[in-house]
């Protein structure tokens, strides 16, 4: 999981797609938003990767598939049309977000499931289990420029930005 690339590039799209399209704002919570960006990796790392990790040995099952978005976003939509309640709607635009930035079409099978089989693609390393928390949490410390990292560092860049515009509003309003 890529914690700053999933949050800071989600807000980031958001933001900048709010100030064109400022209805935006009154219909995603990025609250939610932020959860929504996070919501495949945080059903799955654990699933396929510790708790399954002899079988399944994946971290991108079934919150990585489009119809899990799929089904977050109708559940969303029946919500705000019902409650006028935004909270779903924006976990599920989030999720989508999180497919696209894992690049999921380059994954056809996960992607697309159950359409094109019901197994998920078996991922052949030996960093399951405990061991894959461990490397996990050996690499959230160690830096290392790759391509990866990219979107870490724009994310962090764009939580920055957002930050300080919020802490300089809240001043201001002192």
């Amino acid at each position: 999981m890529f914690l700053f690339g999933h949050i800071g590039v989600t807000l980031g799209v958001f933001f900048g797609l709010g100030i064109f399209i400022p209805r935006l704002k009154t219909i995603i919570d990025p609250k939610y938003l932020v959860i929504g960006a996070l919501l495949p990796d945080l059903i799955d790392k654990p699933l396929g990767r510790v708790i399954f990790a002899s079988t399944i040995a994946n971290g991108r099952i079934v919150g990585h598939t489009l119809l899990f978005s799929i089904f977050i976003f109708l559940m969303g939509l029946y919500l705000y049309e019902k409650r006028r309640d935004v909270r779903v709607f924006s976990l599920a635009i989030g999720s989508f977000f999180h497919l696209m930035e894992d690049q999921m079409w380059k994954t056809p099978k996960t992607l697309f499931w159950p359409l094109l089989g019901l197994r998920f693609p078996k991922d052949y390393t030996d960093n399951s289990g405990i061991w894959y928390l461990i490397r996990e949490l050996e690499n959230s410390f160690t830096f290392h420029l790759s391509q990866s990292a990219i979107p870490e560092i724009v994310g962090m860049g764009v939580i920055v930005i957002l930050s300080l515009n919020w802490l300089i509003k809240r001043l201001g309003q002192t």
